[in-house]
C-alpha cells in the first residue's frame, strides 16, 4: 500500500505539473509540447493503443420489408418465406402448412455494426444493412427488429429503424438497366441499441499495455523513456518491439485522469524500414525515403512483336470444276524501341530515381521490371514487396 500511494503521489505531482505549466521537469512536458507535437514526434495515441480497448463486431440476420416490388424474388430464396413465415408465428399468425406466400416487398438481410470499446446499455450505434437474397433494391425498406450477437453468441445489440440507401437502378421492357452506386446495401444512423456491455479489462490490474500500431523496436524504446521522463522513476517498460507496459493507477478516475495525460505525450517515431510496394494489379508503386540504390548502370527497352495473320481466299472460275481454297499469309514484324542508359551513383536518394525513371519515360510496368532487375543485381537497399 505505501508503494502504491508513493506511485501516485509522483504521477499526480507530474500530473499537475503538466496541466498547469509551472512544474516542468522535461522539454516534452511543457503545455505545448503535450497540446501539440513537434514536427517529427507523434502523440502516444496515434501510434499506439491499449490492450483490450477495442471494437467488436456484431452480426444478425433480420427482414426488410415495405420495399415497392424490388424485393427477393421468393421461388429462388426460400429463406426469405421461412423467415416470414417464422416471424408470423411469433407474431401469432399461424399460415397454413401449404401456403408460400409470394411477396416482393420483403427481403432477407444480413445486419453488421462495430460495437466501440465502453459502449453502454442504452447507446445507440450505426448499422449497415445488405441484401442477403436476390432483392434488387433496399430502397424505402424498414428493417424490423433483428438482434445482433458477437462472437460468443450472446446478443449486444437490437437493430430497427428506416434503411438510408445511396444508390438506385432503372431498367427497361427489353432487360437494359443502368444502377448508380450499390441499391442493395444501406445504412441506418443510430439504427441499433445496445442490449449488453463487453467486459473490460482497463480498469483491472495495476498496469497497462501499449500496443504499437507498427512495431519497431526504436519507437518502443523511445515511447519508454518519454513516459519515464514524464512519470519519474520506472513507470513504463518496454516487452518487445511492439508493446510497452505502464504502471497505473488503481483507482478508476485516476487512471482515467493518467490516461488522458499519457496518451499525449509526443514521441519521436522511429524510422520507417527501407520498402518499395507495387501493387501488381493496378500499376501502383510507391517507394520509401530511405530506399537507396548502390552503383548499377540500367538499359531498359521495349521488344515488340506483332504477328498478323490474312488468310487469302482463292476462288475457282465458273464451270472450272475446281474448288475455293484458303491459303493462309502470316506476317511478323519486330519493333525495338530506342533505350537509354542511366547510371545511379551509390547512395542515390529516392528523389534522384524517379527523376531518371523520368527522364526515360518509363511505365509502371517497366518501372517494376527495373525495380525487380535491381534487386536481383544486389544494388536495390529495400525490401521489395508485392501486393
Amino acid at each position: 500500500m505505501k508503494r502504491c500511494s508513493t506511485f501516485t503521489s509522483l504521477w499526480l505531482s507530474a500530473l499537475a505539473g503538466i496541466l498547469t505549466g509551472v512544474i516542468v521537469s522535461t522539454p516534452v512536458l511543457s503545455g505545448n509540447a503535450i497540446a501539440t507535437a513537434a514536427p517529427g514526434q507523434e502523440r502516444i495515441k496515434d501510434i499506439a493503443n491499449f490492450a483490450g480497448v477495442r471494437d467488436n463486431q456484431l452480426v444478425g440476420y433480420g427482414l426488410v420489408v415495405g420495399l415497392d416490388g424490388s424485393g427477393d424474388r421468393t421461388t429462388q430464396t426460400p429463406f426469405t418465406v421461412q423467415s416470414l413465415k417464422n416471424m408470423l408465428v411469433q407474431l401469432g399468425v399461424t399460415l397454413p402448412p401449404d401456403v408460400n406466400p409470394q411477396l416482393k416487398n420483403v427481403a432477407a438481410v444480413m445486419v453488421t455494426a462495430d460495437l466501440m470499446p465502453f459502449a453502454k446499455a442504452g447507446q445507440r450505434l450505426d448499422i449497415t444493412v445488405s441484401s442477403l437474397g436476390n432483392a434488387s433494391s433496399l430502397r424505402g425498406g424498414t428493417l424490423l427488429m433483428t438482434p445482433l450477437k458477437g462472437a460468443d453468441g450472446q446478443v449486444y445489440a437490437v437493430a430497427q429503424g428506416n434503411l438510408v440507401v445511396g444508390g438506385f437502378g432503372v431498367g427497361g421492357a427489353d432487360g437494359s438497366k443502368i444502377t448508380v452506386n450499390i441499391p442493395s446495401v444501406g445504412r441506418i444512423p443510430r439504427g441499433a441499441t445496445v442490449e449488453r456491455e463487453v467486459p473490460s479489462g482497463f480498469a483491472q490490474g495495476g498496469s497497462l499495455v501499449l500496443n504499437l500500431h507498427r512495431p519497431d523496436f526504436s519507437t518502443a524504446n523511445r515511447m519508454m523513456d518519454v513516459i519515464n521522463d514524464a512519470f519519474g522513476g520506472q513507470v513504463a517498460q518496454a516487452l518487445d518491439g511492439g508493446s510497452v507496459k505502464v504502471r497505473a493507477p488503481t483507482s478508476p478516475s485516476d487512471r482515467v485522469a493518467f490516461v488522458a495525460v499519457l496518451e499525449n505525450l509526443p514521441v519521436e517515431s522511429g524510422t520507417p524500414p527501407a520498402r518499395v510496394v507495387i501493387n501488381a494489379r493496378t500499376g501502383t508503386i510507391v517507394i520509401g525515403a530511405n530506399v537507396r540504390v548502390l552503383p548499377a548502370a540500367v538499359s531498359h527497352g521495349n521488344l515488340t512483336v506483332t504477328i498478323t495473320e490474312n488468310p487469302n481466299v482463292t476462288q475457282p472460275e465458273a464451270f472450272a470444276g475446281g474448288r475455293t481454297v484458303v491459303t493462309p499469309q502470316t506476317d511478323i514484324a519486330v519493333t525495338q524501341e530506342d533505350s537509354r542508359m542511366f547510371l545511379f551513383n551509390p547512395g542515390t536518394s529516392l528523389d534522384e530515381i524517379v527523376r531518371a525513371v523520368n527522364n526515360v519515360g518509363a511505365a509502371p510496368g517497366d518501372l517494376v521490371a527495373i525495380l525487380e532487375a535491381l534487386r536481383e543485381a544486389g544494388a536495390l537497399r529495400a525490401e521489395l514487396v508485392v501486393i
